[in-house]
């Protein structure tokens, strides 16, 4: 491991002298893809400076404890237990800094939730985690934008799908991927019998043009009349656009803008990230040898998680984590779930290394 630590502060020194580079500067994707490099490269590489920092000192103490100055050997005797503790938890540190990267972990993205089983309770309850996971944003100084959404007579959605971008997005909300389980007494329900609902999530990392280039002559573009509300233009502009990549046959639709070229514009973001997901999805299938290797690859017909809400129980069925906070999670507490996700699937990695 240390010799790659070795190489990975050779390489965070090689793009700090190219960041400064005018020929990267006046390239934008060559600036843009070196800057994402060195801050991935910036933490493992501090931790592993602090690591040899301490060992020093350790080993100072160490030929301190030898000196002739009783004064001094004390001293060392009573620094050295703490600098070994710090020590091994570095050690874990860059443990866990250096297992394989998911190249999509600082990339924003693509929020899909629809309602599934439950009628008008899934449309409600799809919008109840659409609002959890936009209050968990917010939090963290993330942006949500709604790409395109349709809603239900009685209130939240069938589906929305947003654009969530910020730091590191998708390495917290990757996890969300799956069928997410309700548990409550609606709203119309007069005799307070509980009902199961449930809604599908779908987290796809934003996939731009210099991850996936589309052939424009791959691609059908229908235009058509908006529907719904919104005033008097959604009966008059063709403004609603609808986009199929022939060879896959993926087809997105947008509404929301009154501009043609805005419905477009996130059309394509959409249509792009899909792409990108299921050409992943397919490699991760090709590469599976158990059901292991698919951890975090987002199988949407999973159940992963249960919302109780007679119970104010939130149990995730993949760890077996159960919380009985679900008022706080419903309003964006969401980092305990998350933290537990991570440390799990991170665990499964180190552990298929070490049996590697």
């Amino acid at each position: 491991m240390f010799d790659k630590l070795e190489e990975v502060v050779d390489r965070f020194q090689e793009v700090e002298g190219l960041l400064s580079d005018p020929t990267v500067l006046s390239d934008q994707n060559k600036f843009r893809e070196l800057t994402r490099e060195h801050a991935e490269l910036s933490e493992p590489v501090e931790v592993y400076r602090r690591y040899r920092q301490i060992q020093q000192e350790i080993e100072d103490n160490r030929e301190l404890m030898r000196d002739d100055d009783p004064d001094m050997r004390e001293m060392a005797r009573e620094e050295l237990p703490a600098l070994e503790d710090e020590c091994e938890h570095l050690a874990e540190k860059l443990t866990l800094l250096m297992l394989p990267k998911d190249p999509n972990d600082g990339k924003n993205i693509i929020l899909e939730i629809r309602a599934g089983t439950g009628g008008d309770e899934a449309a409600l309850f799809a919008g109840d985690l659409f609002r959890a996971y936009s209050r968990y944003a917010e939090k963290h100084r993330w942006k949500v934008e709604i790409m395109s959404s349709s809603e239900s007579g009685v209130g939240g959605f069938k589906e929305v799908i947003a654009m969530i971008s910020g730091e590191n997005v998708y390495s917290r909300l990757k996890y969300e991927s799956g069928t997410h389980r309700v548990q409550r007494v609606p709203e119309t329900e007069t005799q307070g019998r509980i009902h199961t609902s449930a809604c599908t999530v779908a987290v796809l990392p934003e996939a731009e043009e210099v991850d996936l280039e589309i052939n424009p002559s791959d691609l059908r573009i229908d235009l058509y009349r908006a529907s719904g509300a919104g005033g008097q233009h959604v009966n008059k502009t063709e403004s609603a656009v609808r986009i199929t990549h022939i060879p896959t046959g993926v087809v997105v639709a947008c509404q929301d803008e009154k501009s043609q070229h805005k419905n477009k514009a996130r059309a394509m973001k959409v249509l792009r990230s899909r792409i990108l997901d299921a050409m992943e999805a397919e490699k991760h299938a090709e590469m599976a040898a158990d059901r292991k290797s698919q951890v975090g690859s987002g199988d949407r017909s999973e159940r992963i998680r249960t919302y109780n809400f007679p119970q104010g129980r939130c149990t995730d069925h993949r760890i077996g984590l159960t919380l009985y906070k679900l008022d706080a999670i419903m309003q964006g507490d969401l980092d305990e779930v998350f933290d537990a996700l991570t440390t799990h699937y991170q665990a499964e990695l180190m552990a298929g290394q070490e049996n590697a």
